[in-house]
């Protein structure tokens, strides 16, 4: 992968250096079993940030300001640079979207963090992985992610990175656009099964925005794909569809249980945004089978 204008993103919050201490939201702190809820959601293929919602249901906290320069190692830099230069992508790509429809996409911050952050939807935990927070427009990411997308997942590289960037972002133009807001005034009164199904249709839509962005940076002469690269895109979702995860979690996998969609779905709605680069490609609330 090869970005033919390399400049990173001005919308970067970096949390990661020093400070910390407690992580209060409105007043209070999220408790540890909280947190050990959300991990399991996140491993047993439910959506987190219902846990975190659940326990924090209060306006965003302030930033904390952390002191002293960031120590990174040399891994950890070249991912913050390709972050930024992805995030900066998406940005000119979207306002190319966005105002090709007479409208101004209003781009989002991509935090940094460790460990833990604070967030407007609760407590951000590094071990739910990657995640958007509609109630801040805010991208959050914790780097050794990617460590583990390498080694644990088995989907190392640097498009299979950009990928879960643009998949994120993907969910921002959704907020943007009110799709995520409609999805979820129609999970109201719905059993956990519909909504949860629901929630796979969001989350395959955000792929296929993934899809549809490395398209678009390809037509636009940005970005240049390399042997290789489209496979690793594939395998990383592979790798976190919702029956991979529950394979590996439990070795039983559970179909309503599904919030993100199974790996073949998520393959198949990244590949149909790659292949044809159009928002009305990817409207996964209207066709019968995903």
């Amino acid at each position: 992968m090869r970005f033919e204008d390399d400049t990173g993103s001005d919308n970067i919050e970096d949390r990661r250096g020093g400070g910390g201490g407690g992580l209060p939201i409105g007043g209070r702190s999220i408790g540890v079993g909280t947190i050990v809820l959300a991990i399991a959601a996140w491993y047993f293929g439910i959506d987190p940030s219902v846990v975190l919602n659940l326990a924090s249901n209060t306006p965003a906290p302030q930033q904390q300001r952390h002191a002293g320069p960031v120590q990174e190692s040399a891994s950890e830099a070249q991912a913050r640079k390709l972050v930024s230069v992805v995030l900066h992508d998406t940005e000119k790509t979207w306002s190319r979207i966005f105002q090709a429809g007479g409208a101004e996409y209003p781009k989002p911050k991509l935090v940094l963090f460790r460990g833990q952050t604070p967030t407007a939807c609760g407590t951000g935990e590094a071990a739910m992985g990657p995640f958007y927070c509609p109630g801040d427009s805010k991208v959050y990411i914790d780097l050794a992610f990617y460590d583990e997308l390498s080694r644990r997942f088995k989907a190392p590289g640097d498009f299979a990175q950009a990928y879960v960037i643009a998949h994120e972002v993907g969910h921002h133009v959704q907020h943007v656009l009110g799709i995520s807001d409609k999805m979820r005034q129609a999970q109201q009164g719905r059993s956990a099964a519909q909504k949860n199904a629901l929630s796979v249709r969001l989350e395959l839509q955000a792929d296929c925005f993934a899809g549809l962005w490395a398209k678009q940076a390809v037509a636009s002469g940005n970005l240049t794909l390399e042997p290789g690269d489209v496979e690793e895109a594939l395998t990383a979702a592979t790798a976190i569809g919702d029956d991979t995860l529950q394979k590996q979690a439990r070795g039983v996998v559970v179909p309503e249980s599904f919030t993100h969609g199974s790996s073949e779905q998520r393959v198949r709605w990244f590949s149909r945004g790659l292949e044809q680069g159009e928002i009305a490609a990817c409207d996964t609330f209207k066709v019968r089978e995903l």
